[in-house]
């Protein structure tokens, strides 16, 4: 490196867009790792391309060359408000926004970012363009996720918020693209990586993420990631 620091490949702040993330992510020489379920979907800019990534229930493979790319994560379950569509729809699928939007509002955005000398910065207001026009935000989204987030059992997460299984499962699909029980799952996984990431053992792991053993860890990490929790804190992403 002849003593230059080297930037990261990938750097995230938080927006001003509540709860949301801008983040950037520079080509790699190297392979890029797997996009892991988070319930989150994203508002992506790369090589003159706007696309929305929508909710995973499993790993998901970038592909393609080494490219730029920038990108908003709205917190679970508020982006299909924004975007006008809902989550379920765009389950496991990067869309190009055009499919979304009218053509002429894409053409104009991609230029207007494509102009922009951070594209990051104006895809965040591009978002809170979004936001303002869409409304106060419905708190059910929240509710649920700090619910499930908590550790606390689906049924008891719909008779708190005074709603039947079925149209907890019938929201849920709206907002976040699945039902809450995968979305359960998929906050357990990531509350799993914090703790496995700050050097927490992985039977520890375990029990503090809300897994019955090391074993039922293994297997949903196989089953979202498609890798072991090994593989996953090697460096790969």
């Amino acid at each position: 490196m002849d003593g230059e620091a080297r930037a990261p490949a990938y750097t995230e702040r938080p927006s001003r867009l509540a709860g949301a993330v801008v983040w950037r992510k520079a080509p790699v020489a190297s392979a890029a790792g797997p996009v892991l379920p988070d319930g989150c979907m994203d508002l992506l800019w790369s090589e003159g391309r706007l696309l929305v990534a929508g909710p995973d229930t499993r790993a998901h493979g970038p592909g393609g060359p080494p490219a730029h790319w920038a990108g908003v994560r709205f917190f679970p379950g508020t982006a299909p408000a924004l975007l006008g569509v809902p989550a379920h729809v765009l389950r496991d699928r990067r869309v190009d926004l055009a499919e979304l939007w009218p053509a002429a509002v894409v053409r104009r955005l991609r230029g207007r970012i494509g102009a922009a000398a951070d594209p990051a910065a104006a895809l965040e207001e591009v978002a809170l363009e979004c936001a303002a026009g869409a409304g106060p935000p419905d708190p059910l989204p929240g509710r649920v996720v700090a619910a499930l987030a908590a550790g606390r059992p689906v049924a008891a997460v719909a008779d708190a918020l005074g709603l039947g299984a079925r149209q907890l499962h019938r929201r849920s699909l709206t907002a976040f693209g699945y039902g809450p029980k995968t979305l359960a799952r998929v906050l357990r996984l990531q509350r799993a990586l914090a703790l496995a990431r700050d050097g927490v053992p992985f039977a520890q792991t375990a029990a503090r993420a809300g897994f019955a053993d090391q074993a039922h860890l293994a297997r949903d990490v196989r089953a979202l990631a498609g890798t072991t929790l090994g593989e996953l804190l090697g460096g790969r992403r």
